[in-house]
């Protein structure tokens, strides 16, 4: 249930999550992040994300210290590894796929600044993208990190850990909306991609979708 904008929403930290994600997350107002949260691999959007491009749909792979099976780390301590140069095959990847978007170029700086900063934690790169999203889209989205997300505070909140950017399709009352892509004429429309997607072909417009997934007008 999305019904009421009074009710926060509970998500771990999860990567340039996905545009239903951030539409659940929109329509609270209120989002909760779990750093407190284990078992990463229920998920894996914790460290991957999906963008579109010539080539057809992408997930790039943030790369993790130690194995993510039956991880019992919490997510504020798990840490990133520099293995493969990702950073530079991420960047290569988003350029790529957005460089000729309508918002690359207003959001680019402040987007490698991120993709190719020096995080150590993995939390930290999470939260640094969610912010350049949340301040370029002029998302009205108030977000708190929360150590762990206990009891008291899950009392007047929806739970969507597991529930959500799962391998499996979700059963949340989200429609997916068609909005602009770059690539739709050649490869169709992709929906569930990363925000990053609809940030880069929408821009600030994309409150919009985000807005009409809920309603589903």
């Amino acid at each position: 249930m999305l019904e009421s904008s009074a009710i926060s929403v509970v998500m771990g930290s999860m990567c340039a999550a996905s545009v239903r994600c951030y539409a659940a997350a929109v329509q609270s107002g209120h989002l909760l992040v779990d750093l407190g949260e284990k078992h990463l691999p229920l998920r894996h959007s914790h460290h991957r994300y999906r963008i579109d491009g010539p080539n057809g749909v992408q997930t790039l792979t943030v790369p993790l210290v130690g194995s993510t099976n039956n991880m019992m780390t919490p997510l504020r301590d798990v840490l990133i590894s520099e293995h493969g140069d990702w950073r530079r095959l991420h960047w290569g990847a988003l350029f790529s796929a957005y460089g000729r978007s309508p918002y690359f170029d207003y959001v680019a700086d402040d987007l490698s600044r991120v993709i190719n900063g020096s995080q150590r934690y993995l939390h930290e790169f999470n939260s640094q993208l969610h912010a350049v999203i949340v301040d370029f889209m002029d998302l009205p989205l108030m977000t708190r990190y929360l150590d762990e997300v206990g009891q008291g505070d899950k009392a007047d909140a929806l739970d969507l850990r597991g529930r959500i950017a799962m391998k499996k399709a979700d059963n949340l009352p989200l429609t997916d909306v068609e909005y602009y892509q770059m690539w739709k004429g050649t490869t169709g429309f992709k929906a569930d991609l990363s925000i990053l997607d609809l940030m880069m072909n929408m821009g600030r417009e994309g409150i919009f979708t985000l807005m009409a997934m809920v309603t589903g007008d």
